[in-house]
């Protein structure tokens, strides 16, 4: 059993920068000791347990999020991308009988790996989704955010038009799931002041849908090797009084290491694939990048020449000139492998990462093919929702539809609100 936690472990569990438990080291707010094997400074599991949000680490009858479905449990899925959200929906049980797509190689992408899924290659906004009334459990969605016009205090779908997030209401409103989910950044909880937001949870509740409170997943829980966090806004149908619960957080965080070669997450090392390499200039200057470092660990004539304007800058800008290491997860996958802003190099060879070491950051299975050019294959990979993080999603699904199904004794579809009554 895990009795030490390095800094890099704690900072992932935290959220926190590695600057800032220094500094709270500093202060003695959570002090670092000398594990007796190493010497290396780390903190002792006891420690932690001051933290709320690490009380999973002290559960010792832990059980996984798995659960079976009860019944055929049916998905619409709008802004689909490359399948991630519905590839980990269908590994939890879930059915997908609908993928809008407007991006044709993401649709492209979605068809080649399954010719059974109907996939609506068009602009949501031409597309009506009222034949699905009374057919789907659930509605999911990464719609992007933008901003509302605001009209008032209370927000209503009227002010939310132009949006894709009217569109997503729309989609919900015309075929009455259950339960509907929209995922997004973790940016979508500040975007415009918070006001985005509150204008999203208060069209839910206009649309007869009640609103959870929003909830910020972090994928390094959930058997992903990567920090990527992703808000998930769920909203019950009113008339069902069902309660849902999140996926619970796993002990084990995985790594780069555990992505890329043979072990828990995959039986086999990662397939060879495509990707760029580096112009000659930054290959010498990354070269000296030392694995888990970035441009700081550089000479200070390098960091200038490399960081240019922004070496005279403040804030850490940790993702520049970035080498990963084998024993820590992949920063947050961006749609380009080698933007200066957030580069990801490989730990023993000085390049980007390829298309399937990508696809197994994001747990995408290895047998799924990603259509189109090189550069439109990152960008589905990058934009998606992590497989593995969608899958223990779709188990709180399944779990809430589970019991809703039991709770008004349905044993077919019987979704239409006017025929659900609430029982006693």
């Amino acid at each position: 059993m895990k009795e030490y936690y390095t800094l890099s472990e704690v900072a992932d569990l935290l959220g926190k920068t590695k600057e800032t438990l220094r500094n709270w080291d500093r202060s003695g707010k959570l002090s670092a000791v000398r594990e007796p094997m190493s010497n290396y400074r780390v903190y002792k599991k006891e420690q932690l347990k001051i933290f709320d949000e690490l009380s999973f680490l002290f559960n010792p009858s832990e059980k996984g999020n798995e659960m079976k479905p009860e019944r055929k449990y049916s998905v619409l899925e709008l802004f689909a991308g490359a399948g991630g959200l519905a590839i980990g929906l269908e590994k939890a049980g879930l059915n997908c009988i609908g993928l809008n797509e407007i991006d044709h190689w993401a649709a492209e992408t979605l068809r080649k790996n399954r010719p059974n899924w109907r996939v609506i290659e068009e602009d949501i906004r031409n597309v009506g989704f009222e034949e699905y009334k009374g057919k789907v459990d659930v509605v999911t969605g990464g719609f992007p955010c933008q901003a509302f016009s605001y009209a008032g205090k209370k927000l209503g779908l009227s002010d939310a038009r132009g949006t894709l997030f009217y569109e997503f209401a729309r989609v919900v409103q015309e075929t009455q799931p259950l339960i509907c989910v929209g995922e997004n950044v973790k940016g979508l909880l500040n975007h415009d002041g918070g006001r985005t937001l509150e204008g999203m949870i208060s069209i839910l509740d206009e649309i007869g849908y009640k609103p959870l409170d929003p909830k910020v997943l972090k994928a390094i829980f959930y058997k992903v090797p990567q920090k990527r966090e992703r808000l998930i806004l769920i909203g019950i149908r009113k008339d069902i009084n069902v309660d849902f619960s999140f996926p619970k957080p796993h002990k084990k965080i995985y790594n780069l290491a555990d992505a890329l070669k043979k072990g828990e997450l995959f039986d086999s090392d990662v397939p060879e694939s495509k990707g760029p390499t580096y112009p000659k200039r930054k290959k010498e200057i990354l070269d000296m990048v030392p694995p888990g470092g970035y441009w700081r660990d550089l000479p200070l004539d390098i960091q200038q020449e490399y960081m240019q304007k922004s070496f005279y800058l403040g804030g850490g800008k940790t993702g520049m000139a970035r080498r990963i290491s084998w024993d820590e997860p992949s920063l947050t996958l961006t749609c380009s492998p080698s933007q200066k802003q957030t580069e990801r190099c490989h730990p023993d060879e000085t390049r980007p990462f390829t298309v399937r070491e990508y696809a197994r950051i994001q747990t995408f299975p290895d047998e799924w093919e990603f259509a189109g050019s090189v550069p439109s294959q990152y960008r589905q990979i990058g934009n998606a929702v992590p497989v593995n993080l969608a899958r223990e999603l779709g188990y709180s699904i399944v779990g809430f539809l589970n019991q809703t199904y039991d709770a008004y004794g349905l044993t077919e579809k019987i979704l239409d609100p006017i025929q659900l009554t609430i029982p006693n």
